[in-house]
C-alpha cells in the first residue's frame, strides 16, 4: 500500500495550511483524515465545505445526520469514520441505542430513522438510481424532496472521507480508538 503523509501545519502544502488551522480550531486537534487530505488542498477544502454544509445547513437533526453518516460509513466499511462518527454522535448527544444499531447493523428504534437508513443505503448501493417506489416509501415515512437531495450531499461527503481512508489506511485518532470498529462478516447462505 502507498504510504500517505499525515501532514501538520509545517509539512502541508502552503494551500492547506489555513485549512489545517480551521480543522484544529473546529476539533481542538488535527484529525488524521484531515492530515491525509492536506496533501491535496482542494480535497481538504471540499471536504470541510461539504461537512459544514451537511452538518449545519440541512434540515436533518442530530439523530438523522448520524444515521446518514454512519449508514454510509458502515456500508463502505470505513475503519476510520465509524469510530470518528461514533465520537461525534456522542458529542451531539445522540442516544447510544441509535449509535449501536448503526454500528451493529441492527434495527433502529423508530420506523422513520429506519426509513432514512434504508433510503440512504438504496442511494449508495444503486449509485443514485433509486426506484420510484423507493422514493415514495421515503416520502411516505415523513421525509421531503429536499431531504432526498440532502442525502446526496451526505453521500458526497462520505465518499470523500471513506475512499481517502481506504486508500491511505488512515490510523484511527487516539481519542477515537475506544470506538474501534470492524464490519461484521456475513456468512454465505
Amino acid at each position: 500500500m502507498t504510504d500517505f503523509t499525515l501532514h501538520t501545519a509545517e509539512t502541508a502544502p502552503i494551500e492547506s495550511r489555513s485549512l489545517i488551522e480551521n480543522s484544529q480550531k473546529a476539533f481542538g486537534r488535527l484529525p488524521g483524515l484531515h492530515a491525509v487530505m492536506a496533501e491535496a488542498p482542494a480535497l481538504l477544502e471540499g471536504y470541510q465545505q461539504l461537512h459544514r454544509l451537511f452538518a449545519e445547513h440541512t434540515s436533518f437533526n442530530a439523530d438523522e445526520l448520524t444515521v446518514v453518516w454512519q449508514t454510509i460509513n458502515v456500508e463502505h466499511a470505513c475503519h476510520y469514520c465509524v469510530p470518528a462518527h461514533t465520537g461525534i454522535a456522542k458529542m451531539m448527544k445522540v442516544d447510544d441505542v441509535i449509535i449501536d444499531a448503526l454500528r451493529d447493523e441492527t434495527p433502529l428504534p423508530t420506523a422513520q430513522l429506519e426509513a432514512l437508513r434504508t433510503f440512504t443505503l438504496q442511494v449508495v448501493r444503486s449509485r443514485g438510481e433509486v426506484t420510484d417506489e423507493q422514493v415514495e416509501a421515503f416520502l411516505a415515512a415523513g421525509y421531503t424532496k429536499r431531504q432526498i437531495l440532502e442525502v446526496i450531499l451526505g453521500v458526497a461527503q462520505k465518499v470523500m472521507s471513506n475512499y481517502t481512508n481506504h486508500l491511505a489506511d488512515t490510523p484511527v485518532d487516539s481519542v477515537m480508538q475506544k470506538f474501534a470498529w470492524q464490519k461484521k462478516q456475513t456468512s454465505a447462505a
